[in-house]
């Protein structure tokens, strides 16, 4: 079946391309010139070519129906009676021609498909005579061309019950179009985090890739920006392209900077979920153009190039280089040094090749997301009660012993562990999270847990759990751990935020570190201080330990410098005055409301992003691209209780058992209203992956790179026993 879209991508080609359309009665194919349309038949012209002929007189377009050596019809010599005929012709619009080809298709008259010929592309019917004065040279380059600019603005759609704001529908626009720095006029995207932007301007596809996927899916409904793309190109293979490469078209420049990055979103305009794995496992991304020359580009136009990228690297191999496995360390140098690389790409190889050249054994993609490695051991390790102490009013320490003597490991300052804890002999047991707070030691863990009014792991430690007492505690884990650096060390915190970062202090202490460090607290007054001394005797063994306490609610008898240093609240004006410095790496930890104030106080004043670690207790910061974020209380999934596995969302506190209705454990989070994290919905860009606290899972798709144990990816797993999740 002939398409609108094939015909024009033809009929667009300036040279070099033999364009054959015959009738049904054809006894061979003539190839029209200068993008007319040649057809012969045996007894001259019925009567759809007639009307056809009438119909298209006034737009130039000739239809030939004599022997091979005749010019023309004598539907279009002088004599003939039909004066709409007599018309002088003019030269004919590509989508005359398609809209003509189209009449006779429907009528019956054109059927077809596109076959390649010697680079030369050609639409026939049955046996085509090719005359190689017609055709490409073998040797010849035919060169690329813009087929097709398109445009959209964002919208709204409905998806699965959910409002989605997106702008992967693109539509074609006619003439001559604006490009300027930003984008395509006219053009707009509705998520700058992964799309837009001056290294994403533009989003170029090939429509070479339209009919490899057009096969792949036995699909024919395709019509030009299905893919997203403000650029349809013919030409500019994902396996050509090369990062950096510089092209010319129309009176524009661009340079190629990165591949597609993976989306749900064209799975919702190609009505295909397993799109965004696909374009990556068929090494068929797309990629993006950096406007380098503002200017007017159209269908039609030549695509130039002008200059080559360094190291000669394609678009799909730099795409393969992050999302699949089985880089090289030399590969992952070769990309870094590509000036054109935008800085995502680059910071993401930068993490590979660290993890590369690091001595530590470590597995999984850290280009991807910071994959914590494999816990000491699955799921829980008895360990006894040695000791309780009290650390403030409202905190309490409970210090933790291997029941079987045997050495722990030593964990990272800044993680925490899970407790199971049988709360209620009748119903299934609790999973709560809590901060390690002591130096890492292998023959104790000590966990500092605030008591909550409503709190049930909490009150259950506090009114229940006595020195003796055997409690089921997870592995060591979490990422909110020290990075290596020489900047100066802000460890920031308020409330019980003060545990996790009080084992940093620790560490720092036993290392002796000679960075400048700073020590800032916020409490309500000293009863609800935790850890007062030892922070202030760890501060001492430090060289360049510097500390700042801030009360928000003094008592009378609380000591201005001596229990703490000022009242109020701790805030950037605040670190501008006791002069920290605004390049130091921050580690915040402390009430949600805390968090939200510090970070963006310290975006505002001018503190580096990727400078400000932060560890958030409880449920984390929900990633849903295109969805408006609202906060709901986690709970359990509507409808019959599932009869499969029991999932626990450790941090949002919530179990609910597995129903097969579900397709992933994203969706069972989802239905639970649990803040969830993700992008492709499709295990490519692991933005979903959880730490897998204790359980077994199966993947339905598999992923296209694991990631390391210990670690799971929701979108496209299912339990396969008891799962417990850090989510």
């Amino acid at each position: 079946m002939i398409t609108q879209l094939a015909v024009r991508e033809m009929l667009k080609r300036k040279s070099g391309c033999v364009i054959s359309i015959t009738a049904a009665l054809a006894d061979r194919p003539i190839a029209g010139e200068n993008g007319s349309i040649s057809m012969m038949t045996k007894g001259g012209l019925n009567a759809a070519t007639q009307n056809l002929a009438v119909e298209y007189a006034n737009d130039g377009i000739r239809f030939n129906a004599v022997a091979p050596g005749v010019v023309d019809t004598q539907m279009h010599r002088n004599g003939t009676s039909n004066p709409t005929l007599q018309r002088p012709m003019k030269k004919a619009t590509v989508k005359d021609i398609a809209d003509a080809v189209l009449y006779l298709a429907e009528a019956g008259y054109v059927s077809g498909e596109i076959l390649h010929v010697d680079g030369a592309a050609r639409l026939a019917v049955g046996e085509t005579q090719k005359d190689s004065s017609q055709t490409l040279d073998s040797g010849e380059v035919r060169m690329p061309q813009l087929l097709s600019v398109n445009v959209g603005l964002p919208r709204d759609v409905t998806w699965e019950g959910k409002t989605v704001h997106t702008a992967v529908w693109k539509s074609p626009v006619e003439g001559r179009h604006m490009v300027r720095k930003l984008n395509a006029v006219g053009d707009g995207q509705a998520d700058l985090s992964g799309h837009g932007g001056e290294h994403r301007a533009v989003f170029v596809y090939q429509i070479d890739s339209y009919h490899y996927w057009e096969k792949f899916l036995g699909r024919n409904d395709f019509t030009f920006g299905q893919f997203g793309e403000n650029f349809t190109v013919d030409g500019l293979g994902d396996n050509e392209v090369c990062i950096g490469d510089r092209y010319r078209i129309g009176g524009a420049e661009f340079e190629v900077t990165q591949p597609r990055v993976t989306c749900y979103r064209v799975g919702i305009r190609m009505n295909e979920t397993r799109m965004p794995a696909l374009l990556v496992a068929h090494h068929r991304p797309g990629f993006y153009f950096r406007v380098l020359q503002e200017g007017e580009v159209g269908a039609g136009d030549d695509i130039a190039k002008i200059a080559d990228g360094p190291e000669r690297i394609s678009v799909s191999d730099v795409d393969a280089l992050l999302y699949l496995p089985g880089h090289a360390s030399e590969q992952l140098q070769r990309v870094l040094r590509i000036p054109a690389l935008s800085e995502g790409w680059q910071s993401s190889f930068r993490a590979m090749l660290q993890q590369d050249l690091s001595s530590k054994t470590t597995v999984g993609n850290p280009g991807l997301a910071f994959e914590e490695q494999a816990p000491a051991w699955p799921a829980f390790r008895q360990m006894r009660i040695a000791s309780i102490q009290k650390e403030s009013d409202s905190v309490t320490s409970f210090v933790l012993t291997p029941i079987d003597g045997q050495n722990l490991p030593l964990f990272q300052a800044g993680q925490f562990v899970v407790l199971r804890l049988l709360v209620d002999s009748g119903k299934p047991p609790v999973l709560r999270s809590y901060s390690l707070s002591d130096l890492p030691a292998v023959d104790h863990f000590r966990i500092s847990v605030k008591s909550e009014l409503n709190g049930i792991g909490s009150s259950f430690l506090d009114n229940h759990s006595q020195v003796g007492d055997v409690l089921d505690v997870s592995a060591p884990r979490g990422n909110f751990t020290l990075r290596p650096g020489e900047n100066p060390l802000v460890l920031l915190s308020a409330g019980v935020g003060a545990t996790p970062v009080m084992s940093m202090l620790h560490a720092l202490a036993a290392e002796r570190s000679q960075r400048e460090i700073w020590w800032i607290y916020g409490a309500r007054n000293r009863v609800d201080h935790p850890f007062a001394d030892e922070s202030r005797s760890l501060l001492k063994q430090l060289s360049r330990g510097r500390g700042y306490i801030v009360y928000s609610r003094p008592t009378a008898t609380d000591q201005m410098g001596t229990d703490f240093d000022a009242p109020g609240h701790i805030d950037t004006a605040l670190l501008e005055r006791i002069g920290v410095a605004k390049g130091s790496d921050f580690y915040l930890c402390g009430p949600t409301s805390f968090l939200m104030s510090m970070r963006e106080g310290l975006r505002d004043w001018g503190a580096l992003a990727g400078n400000v670690h932060t560890e958030i207790f409880g449920a984390l910061e929900a990633i849903t691209p295109g969805m408006a974020q609202v906060d709901h209380i986690p709970h359990q999934p509507q409808g019959p209780t599932g009869s499969g596995p029991r999932v626990t969302f450790v941090r949002s506190g919530i179990t609910a058992a597995w129903d097969p209705k579900f397709a992933s454990l994203l969706e069972l989070a989802e239905a639970c209203d649990v803040p969830v994290r993700w992008s492709c919905r499709t295990g490519v860009c692991h933005t979903c992956m959880t730490g897998l606290i204790g359980g077994t899972v199966y993947y339905h798709p598999e992923p296209l790179e694991m990631p390391a144990p210990g670690n799971v990816l929701l979108c496209c797993s299912r339990p396969d026993a008891v799962v417990a999740l850090d989510l």
